[in-house]
């Protein structure tokens, strides 16, 4: 993987993210319980089962670190998820920070990750968030993973390409060094996406389906259109197997015939350091 211009700190901790070492990523965010209450798993056990399956990182709050056992990320990193909302709020989509950088780093946190809604009432100090904690990443050689849609009152499309587009650029514009995003709805849709964005691009999980054939389409359209890779939470971890569905999942981001052309890869890997 080239590195252009990388700080030894941010390199080493992008590579525990990218740890397959073909430039792709499957995220499994279990950050829910706040917006929407109990996952109805133990959080514990399901990491057990997504251990070892080829999930490269799982995404948490603060709090959870202190309910779960730390030999599970011998083989997943970890994703400290720095804002959040509920859905009882009268705005659940206006994102506030409650946690941050040099905490995650305490933690034991490889990247941390931050949520902002274009759209929301409340998008100015959401973007500003973002901003800030960007340049604490930047201080601390803490890669960022931006998590942006389209979401408010007046977004009657959030998968419309165009703003599906400036999410994923306002993410890099800002700073982040990975962006999460929704998918665009079509893989030619999405490459239209991917080249206007400058660094890695992974979608957002879609809809929730008990049908696992529906999901792993679902993943490889997004691939075909040049993401690099899923972040899936619901229909991981909602799951009746989510050991199994997450092997699969991961068995086909990282499958060769997915891969992106390799110096395109390095070269937006390099763009973030």
């Amino acid at each position: 993987m080239a590195v252009l211009n990388a700080s030894f700190a941010r390199g080493l901790r992008l590579r525990r993210l990218f740890r397959h070492g073909d430039g792709r990523l499957l995220v499994v965010p279990l950050d829910h319980s706040v917006t929407d209450g109990p996952l109805r798993r133990d959080l514990n056990a399901l990491l057990g089962e997504l251990s070892g399956t080829g999930v490269d990182a799982v995404v948490l709050h603060k709090g959870s670190l202190r309910h779960v056992d730390h030999g599970w990320f011998g083989d997943m990193s970890l994703i400290l998820h720095l804002s959040v909302s509920t859905r009882h709020a009268p705005d659940p989509d206006a994102k506030y920070l409650v946690a941050h950088v040099e905490e995650a780093l305490r933690l034991g946190a490889d990247a941390v990750s931050v949520h902002v809604n274009l759209g929301s009432p409340q998008e100015a100090r959401q973007i500003a968030d973002l901003a800030a904690v960007a340049g604490e990443c930047e201080r601390w050689n803490v890669p960022l993973l931006a998590m942006v849609y389209a979401r408010g009152p007046q977004i009657s499309n959030p998968r419309a390409p165009e703003l599906v587009a400036h999410a994923a650029t306002l993410a890099a514009d800002l700073g982040a060094d990975i962006v999460k995003t929704d998918y665009a709805g079509t893989p030619e849709q999405m490459a239209d996406v991917v080249r206007a964005c400058p660094i890695p691009l992974i979608v957002a999980g879609g809809a929730r389906s008990t049908d696992p054939a529906t999901v792993l389409a679902y993943v490889s359209d997004a691939l075909r259109g040049g993401a690099v890779g899923v972040a899936m939470g619901r229909n991981v971890f909602q799951a009746d197997r989510p050991g199994w569905m997450a092997a699969e999942v991961a068995r086909l981001v990282h499958e060769p015939r997915h891969a992106p052309d390799r110096a395109d890869a390095d070269t937006r890997l390099a763009l973030t350091y």
